[in-house]
């Protein structure tokens, strides 16, 4: 068993720049070993920037014997290929959402992994926080009572660049796989389930081509119901609400939270209202961590990183259907 995970970057991104390589620089068992992008000086800047001895292309980094595990935050378009490559290569993948803009793609992609024996983990960071724990735990507790519905909002205003993949569709722009994607997998973390239908509808930006704003409404067995709003031109919400027969708890900022915020989880019942803090957390330094310990401990099997890939690509798929046929998509045509 190997004390540390020696990563390799593929993709100078500015989220890896700005939170996952400061992370695995912090995390326990990880090991920031190369820096790879397409151009060597922003290779080179990076790895100056994060003291790192190793920088090249992402051909380079999968050469590397001592590189266990990859970190790819590239457009999402670009994800299939070096998923891909990087699986023929033996290489474990962290890759960032979302990792697929296809179920097709996603279906390519584990099944690749799984044919060369490595694991895949789409990075969705938020839910290692520990308040999304905390909110399960009251529904397990019966403090909501029977639950009802999930209510989510992200959104921001994003000016418009044409360097910005986010604003070009042929990278995988827009904002429902972007931002619409959190949303998504809330709502399947906290009814633990797969929604069995949903309605999409998204506003066009005519200059781009790409979906600018958008809503989702799923429904999941139990008769459990999720509306999510997303938007990238609005005042900003990184929200959800999960409301029951007891009660009602909303979370103050649910998946861009900073490592040293504070998370403020607010429950209404017919006892009055409460607010309880919890401490900061790194949600990033937390994913990576957890990753590792999988790859140390093959045997055990924390989570099915691979089926929850699946499902999320099976989903944002329907969505896309529904959108485009103009009418509600069950998940299972898909």
């Amino acid at each position: 068993m190997k004390n540390e995970i020696c990563f390799g970057i593929i993709g100078c991104s500015s989220i890896a720049e700005r939170t996952t390589i400061p992370a695995i620089k912090e995390a326990k068992y990880a090991r920031l070993q190369m820096i790879g992008s397409r151009s060597r000086e922003k290779a080179k800047r990076f790895a100056e920037r994060f003291s790192c001895d190793l920088f090249g292309d992402y051909d380079e980094v999968l050469e590397r014997n001592d590189v266990d595990a990859v970190y790819i935050s590239l457009p999402p378009s670009l994800n299939e290929k070096w998923v891909i490559r990087s699986a023929k290569a033996g290489k474990h993948i962290l890759c960032e959402k979302p990792s697929a803009i296809s179920y097709k793609s996603a279906k390519k992609m584990v099944r690749e992994c799984k044919k060369n024996g490595v694991r895949i983990l789409e990075g969705f960071s938020f839910r290692f926080h520990p308040q999304h724990a905390f909110v399960l735990k009251m529904m397990r507790e019966d403090i909501l009572g029977k639950i009802f519905s999930f209510s989510g909002s992200y959104g921001f205003s994003l000016p418009y660049t044409k360097e910005n993949f986010r604003f070009r569709k042929e990278l995988g722009g827009g904002v429902l796989n972007d931002v619409g994607c959190y949303l998504v997998y809330a709502s399947r973390m906290i009814f633990q389930n797969k929604p069995y239908s949903i309605s999409c509808n998204l506003d066009i930006d005519k200059k781009t081509g790409v979906d600018i704003r958008g809503t989702v409404h799923m429904t999941y067995p139990d008769r459990h119901v999720a509306l999510a709003a997303f938007s990238y031109d609005a005042f900003f919400r990184s929200t959800y609400s999960v409301w029951g027969s007891k009660g009602f708890v909303s979370l103050k900022r649910a998946f861009n939270i900073r490592k040293n915020m504070t998370a403020s989880i607010n429950l209404e019942t017919t006892a009055g209202m409460k607010c309880t803090k919890l401490r900061p957390a790194n949600q990033s330094k937390l994913m990576i961590e957890e990753f590792c310990k999988a790859l140390q401990h093959p045997k055990t099997r924390i989570f099915n990183y691979e089926g929850d890939l699946l499902t999320q690509a099976q989903v944002m798929e329907a969505g896309r259907q529904s959108y485009l046929k103009k009418r509600i998509t069950y998940v299972n045509e898909i």
